[in-house]
């Protein structure tokens, strides 16, 4: 689950360190009136609070240098999508004058099964092209997890960054604030960029928090933003979590279902490598059973835009046999409605669920590739 940059901020405060001063206001709300009795002063950034990234050059973090302005701006975000995504939350924050913009961040190395730091000199909206035509400018330290992450890890990445005095000392006051978060919130991410360098300290101007989904139920207190938070998906995203299907609707005419997130996700590589265009990403999970099967088949192909569909299961814990009762009741149920399909189905009770589909008069693939090959016939 991806924090607003408001949430992540007031993390950052729970943990002693300071971010610019600010206001959140609301389509409705009194925005000069809010921003007066917060004490901000001009010039200030209105920043639309969307779970993206690249709000900023998507035109959604706007300087105002009076209050009328910041009026004006923050009325015209509420009506203006950014990246699709038209805010309801605004952050209005004190600008911070700077020169220079660094980057940290801690993410998991799922090879080396350890966090790792990312730190550059180089932050702000440029990052990623940054990183691909200048590796060398990224900061790379890995950290030990019995140890945790000492002081003189954070002091040697610092001055790797050029800061030295009062500016290292408030970097290091500003990491171990940014990884006890990424540790006690079960962070996959938690990253600042840009990072503001100033004469004696930094400002995180921006802070991203991404929570472990398997993690939620110790954080209930993002509870409350959780409508906001569905605003950030498409409808047939939001109709997909009523109905408890891991689902994720992207742009292309292909229906994709799998069972785990790497098998659905390779399925959806297979796909792009055969020419065609994946419409979604559908992970039915392990164990799944018929009636969950057929829900998913029936989603999938209730989208306009998807022409056929590629059924990618490798059963362990998921029963063949159960996936394809699912398949057949789906398809009597769809009747005429129905879109062309085809199976790959390997694993527990194969050979049972080869014959329920071959007596529905639907040809099971044991080779993905095979199977590709035949749906890009379709």
């Amino acid at each position: 689950m991806k924090l607003f940059e408001y949430e992540a901020k007031e993390i950052i405060r729970r943990y002693g360190f300071e971010t610019p001063k600010g206001v959140l206001v609301r389509p409705g709300d009194d925005i000069a009136k809010a921003i007066k009795d917060a004490g901000l002063s001009t010039p200030v950034v209105v920043k639309a609070q969307v779970l993206v990234a690249g709000r900023g050059k998507a035109g959604g973090i706007k300087l105002a240098n009076s209050i009328d302005e910041a009026v004006s701006i923050a009325n015209q975000l509420f009506k203006t999508p950014i990246k699709g995504i038209v805010p309801s939350i605004l952050l209005i924050e004190e600008a911070v004058k700077h020169d220079v913009e660094l980057y940290i961040g801690f993410v998991i190395d799922r090879a080396e099964r350890q966090p790792l730091m990312l730190a550059s000199r180089y932050g702000g909206m440029d990052l990623e092209e940054i990183a691909r035509e200048h590796p060398e400018a990224i900061i790379r330290h890995y950290i030990d997890l019995d140890k945790g992450l000492k002081d003189y890890e954070v002091r040697s990445v610092g001055k790797q960054l050029g800061l030295s005095n009062k500016q290292l000392d408030s970097f290091i006051a500003f990491v171990k604030a940014l990884y006890s978060a990424f540790v006690n919130y079960d962070a996959e991410l938690a990253e600042s960029n840009p990072l503001a360098l100033l004469s004696d300290r930094v400002v995180p101007l921006d802070i991203r928090i991404t929570i472990d989904d398997n993690s939620l139920f110790r954080h209930q207190d993002f509870a409350a933003t959780e409508k906001e938070r569905l605003g950030e998906l498409t409808e047939r995203e939001i109709q997909a979590r009523e109905k408890d299907l891991a689902y994720v609707e992207l742009n292309g005419d292909v229906g994709v279902i799998g069972n785990g997130a790497g098998l659905t996700m390779t399925t959806m590589d297979l796909v792009y490598e055969y020419g065609m265009s994946p419409a979604d990403f559908l992970d039915v999970g392990g164990g799944a059973e018929a009636e969950h099967i057929k829900d998913a088949l029936e989603f999938v192909m209730s989208d306009p835009k998807v022409k056929k569909v590629f059924v990618n299961i490798f059963g362990g814990i998921t029963r063949a046999d159960e996936v394809a009762k699912g398949i057949v009741m789906a398809l009597k149920e769809l009747g005429d409605k129905a879109k062309p399909l085809v199976v790959r189905l390997t694993g527990t009770n194969e050979e049972l669920g080869r014959e329920i589909l071959k007596e529905a008069n639907i040809t099971p693939y044991a080779d993905p590739l095979e199977a590709l090959e035949a749906l890009k016939k379709l």
